[in-house]
């Protein structure tokens, strides 16, 4: 059974913390809101710590909230409204636990990874995850400096893509050496690259999308190659997660659907 909890309670306190960076840090753990990505971090088997709603949520989604009763509370519809990060608050916050792995065990695994080389913008960090796993890449490796993995916007961005991926946090020193020391080649997404569709990618590929206006340089200090996408119709740049979804692509069929089975990347 749901256990009630009142609008001062210290547990909504901790939840509201949740929207900040430092919160997210010092408690290590991330809020999401609604039925929808509630439903999708469930099913890709990450099950929350705790699951605050509204009474009417907990009617309308009584099926979902089911089986998390012993860490479903009851809160004032008011008092989860202050928590929310949203305009308009659905009556459910769920917190998880974050999923950080160190560099060397993503890796480790020699699966392709999409690297977030400087990624300030929230929304475009959550839309590079979400292309990046349509088109077979699970991993992605945030720089350390840029947009944070469980910030809010990047999490609802994902659209649920951020419970199914392994991700990792790196400084740009730390990225080239580990490619180094795994065998790995980095790609960076570069004006002055070898044009698509001629570009022929490395199995073993860290696929790195940098800040449109600046580029990779301004976080990653090398790569191994350079890729770049023909704009025949002119225009200053193309947004970060645009790009990055056509070099995905691009780069998911020269490996014609194979989906980047682990013996695909053993190490030479």
């Amino acid at each position: 059974m749901a256990s009630p909890l009142g609008a001062h309670s210290p547990k909504l306190d901790a939840l509201r913390a949740l929207r900040t960076k430092a919160g997210r840090r010092e408690q290590l753990r991330y809020a999401i809101e609604g039925p929808t990505l509630l439903a999708e971090a469930l099913a890709a088997g990450r099950t929350p710590d705790a699951v605050y709603a509204t009474e009417g949520a907990l009617l309308a989604h009584r099926d979902l909230l089911a089986p998390l009763d012993g860490r479903t509370f009851v809160v004032p519809e008011r008092a989860l409204a202050r928590a929310s990060d949203v305009e308009t608050p659905p009556g459910t916050i769920a917190v998880l636990p974050q999923a950080l792995e160190p560099l060397e065990a993503l890796l480790e695994s020699g699966r392709p990874a999409v690297v977030l080389a400087g990624i300030s913008d929230p929304g475009n960090a959550g839309t590079l995850l979400r292309s990046a796993e349509i088109f077979g890449i699970g991993h992605a490796i945030f720089a350390r400096s840029g947009v944070e993995p469980h910030n809010p916007k990047v999490v609802r961005a994902t659209m649920g893509a951020i419970f199914r991926m392994r991700l990792a946090v790196a400084d740009g020193d730390e990225l080239v050496d580990g490619a180094r020391a795994h065998g790995y080649e980095i790609v960076a997404a570069a004006r002055d690259g070898v044009p698509l569709p001629g570009f022929r990618f490395p199995p073993r590929a860290l696929l790195a999308i940098g800040n449109e206006r600046h580029g990779v340089s301004a976080w990653l200090p090398r790569w191994d190659k350079g890729v770049a996408i023909p704009q025949p119709g002119g225009g200053e740049s193309l947004n970060a997660s645009v790009a990055g979804g056509i070099i995905f692509y691009a780069f998911s069929q020269q490996f014609s659907g194979t989906n980047f089975r682990t013996e695909t990347f053993e190490k030479p």
